[in-house]
C-alpha cells in the first residue's frame, strides 16, 4: 500500500519539532507518533503525519512540555561566580 507519502528521518522530525532525535525516537516508543522501521530496523516516520502533528492535529503532549515551556537559548552563556572575570577575580598578574 504505497500512499506517496515522504518518509521522515528521526533527525528530519527532531529539526522540525526543534528537539533532539533521541526524543522523537522516545515519542514513538511511547506511541505518541506513529513510525515504521526499515529491514536495516531503523525509525521513519510518514511526512503528512509529522506536518499534522505541527499543525496542532493531535498535538503532542511532551512536545507542548518540552518546546513551549523551556527557555530559548538567545547566545552565548555569560560566567559567573567567584571564578569568573565578570567577578573582577582574573586578570594579568
Amino acid at each position: 500500500m504505497d500512499t506517496g507519502d515522504r518518509l521522515l528521518t528521526p533527525g528530519e522530525v527532531a529539526a522540525l519539532f526543534r528537539v533532539d532525535p533521541k526524543t522523537v525516537t522516545r515519542w514513538a516508543a511511547a506511541g505518541r507518533i506513529g513510525s515504521i522501521r526499515t529491514p536495516g530496523g531503523h525509525r521513519r516516520f510518514r511526512e503528512s503525519e509529522v506536518r499534522a502533528l505541527l499543525e496542532g492535529e493531535g498535538m503532542l503532549d511532551e512536545v507542548d512540555d518540552s518546546i513551549a515551556n523551556r527557555p530559548r537559548n538567545t547566545g552565548p552563556a555569560t560566567p559567573t561566580g567567584p571564578n569568573s572575570a565578570s567577578a573582577g577575580n582574573v586578570g594579568l598578574h
